[in-house]
Parts: structure tokens; C-alpha cells; sequence
């Protein structure tokens, strides 16, 4: 019940949102976030954790004001995200900038592939539609939401602009690995996984768990590995992109635990310099009182 009542939210955040001014719309967004950073909630609080550990030195005010900042973003990609359908081509093409393109349109233009690897940061859809309009095939997985329209909005909402969106389950690695032969561009969010099957990483100094795709991709295919980090800009986005090298010795574990690890190097350095749009309210260190869970 409570999984349809907010499917059924989402539903109309895209319908009503869309329709009222846009001024209004992100202005009511800011004052909904800080909000939300008064209440202090589960989400919030683990927002301010997060935080806190990427900015070591920080001041309890300045911390104050990085969660408001933090939760702000949070929302504006909602806000983006519901809006999203009525955004001109123009519109997306024109507010995108980067420290260099070509890192990725290279690899676009060669054909072979790519595996572009990112924090949950900033608006990453935008930087997918951007790409899919200068004609690369974008490919990503997404976790099965309940309820089933829920899911199916999500994956029709990305398809719209151009991307594929493929259901995270066992079969998904041989899949990414055709769709990179034939020339698409995989986009993974990887900066957290807390099964026993994630990699062991030093983030920030703590001990944390990265997925293990992109590097099994990169290594099993030898299409390109590129990290990116979208931070939003006052109209737009800005893309950091960096292309990483494959270690070409040791055994394969070894080589996936070197990128993972090269990864979450590349992850941290992004958001010590933009941490307002790492949009991460959930766990990522796997110290003190964590679990293993299967």
C-alpha cells in the first residue's frame, strides 16, 4: 500500500510539476529541502554523515550550511527529473560543459564502446541526454523499483531521451558486454555496494564497498574506462571526465580491485571539490556498527 501511494506521488510530481512555472517550482524545491534539513530526518541525518566525512576539517556551521546546500541539489534533480520531458534540445545541449569532451566523444567516435563510471551526483540524466543527442548510444542498469509502474516509468522516462535502461539482475554483465561490441556507451553509477561481493576501497580514509562491474567490463572487453563526476552549474551541469588506465598485470581480481580502488580515488577527488551535488543519503563506510548483509 504504502509503495503505490508513492508511486502514485511520482506519478504526479511529473504531471503537476510540468505545469506550474519553473521559478516557482525551484523555489518551492529550496524551501521543501530546508525543510526537510530542519526536521533532521533519517535521510538528512545520514546526508550530514556522509558530508562530514568527505570534509575532514570542516566547521559545525559549515556543515550546517553544506547539508542545506546538499539537500537543495537533492531536489533540483528531482525537480529536473519531472520537468525533464519538456526540455527543448537546445535547451539540454546548451547548458552542459566540460573539462574535455573528447575524453568520451573519442571513444563514441571510434566505436568501440566505453564504460563511463560515476558517483550519484549532480543531474547524470542530463549528461545522458546530452550524449544520446550527440548520437551515442547510451546503455545503463537500473534497480528493480516496486511497484512494477513505478519501475516502468523510470525506464520509459530514460528511453524517451535516447538510453536504455537495463534491470539490474544476474544476467546483466554478458549483456553490457554485447551491448559494448557493439559500440554503445555503458553509464554506471558506482560508488556504493554493501554485498559481499563489492570491493573493498579506502574512501576518504574509511574502509567502503564499489561495485566490481565497471572494472570487470573494462578489463573482459578492453573498451575504454572513463570516470565522471556532474556538478550542477547555475543553468546546467559540468562534467569532469578522466580517462583511467587498465593495469594489464596480475591476476583478474587483482586488476578489478586496483580500478575499483583508482575509481573511488577519481570519486573522492570530485567530491571534495563539489560535495553539495553527491546526492548519497544512504550508507557507504562500512565501519562501526555495519553489517554484512548477502
Amino acid at each position: 500500500m504504502i509503495q503505490t501511494v508513492s508511486a502514485w506521488g511520482y506519478f504526479a510530481a511529473w504531471r503537476i510539476l510540468r505545469w506550474l512555472p519553473e521559478n516557482f517550482v525551484y523555489a518551492r524545491a529550496n524551501a521543501v529541502a530546508d525543510y526537510l534539513v530542519k526536521r533532521n530526518g533519517k535521510s538528512v541525518a545520514r546526508l550530514r554523515s556522509n558530508l562530514a566525512r568527505t570534509q575532514p576539517s570542516i566547521t559545525a556551521l559549515d556543515l550546517d550550511l553544506l547539508v542545506y546546500s546538499g539537500m537543495r541539489s537533492a531536489l533540483r534533480y528531482w525537480c529536473d527529473t519531472f520537468r525533464f520531458p519538456d526540455w527543448s534540445r537546445e535547451r539540454i545541449l546548451g547548458t552542459v560543459t566540460f573539462n574535455d569532451e573528447s575524453i568520451l566523444m573519442d571513444a563514441v567516435a571510434a566505436g568501440n564502446g566505453a564504460i563511463v563510471t560515476l558517483p550519484h551526483c549532480g543531474n547524470y540524466d542530463h549528461a545522458a541526454a546530452y550524449f544520446c543527442a550527440r548520437g551515442a548510444k547510451i546503455v545503463t542498469v537500473a534497480e528493480h523499483l516496486k511497484p512494477e509502474k513505478l519501475f516502468k516509468k523510470f525506464m520509459q522516462y530514460r528511453s524517451d531521451f535516447g538510453m536504455e535502461s537495463l534491470p539490474l539482475d544476474g544476467r546483466v554483465i554478458p549483456t553490457l558486454m554485447q551491448r559494448i561490441r557493439t559500440g554503445c556507451v555503458i553509464a554506471l553509477a558506482a560508488d556504493r555496494d554493501l554485498s559481499k561481493s563489492g570491493i573493498d576501497v579506502n574512501f576518504f580514509g574509511g574502509p567502503a564497498r564499489m561495485p566490481a562491474g565497471p572494472a570487470l567490463l573494462a578489463i573482459r572487453t578492453g573498451a575504454p574506462l572513463i570516470s565522471a563526476y556532474v556538478s550542477y552549474t547555475p543553468t546546467g551541469i559540468h562534467i569532469d571526465f578522466t580517462r583511467m588506465q587498465i593495469p594489464t598485470e596480475g591476476t583478474e581480481t587483482e586488476r578489478v580491485a586496483t580500478l575499483v580502488q583508482k575509481s573511488a580515488n577519481l570519486f573522492a577527488e570530485g567530491i571534495a571539490k563539489y560535495p553539495q551535488d553527491w546526492h548519497m543519503m544512504q550508507r557507504i563506510w562500512i565501519d562501526g556498527d555495519f553489517k554484512d548483509r548477502d
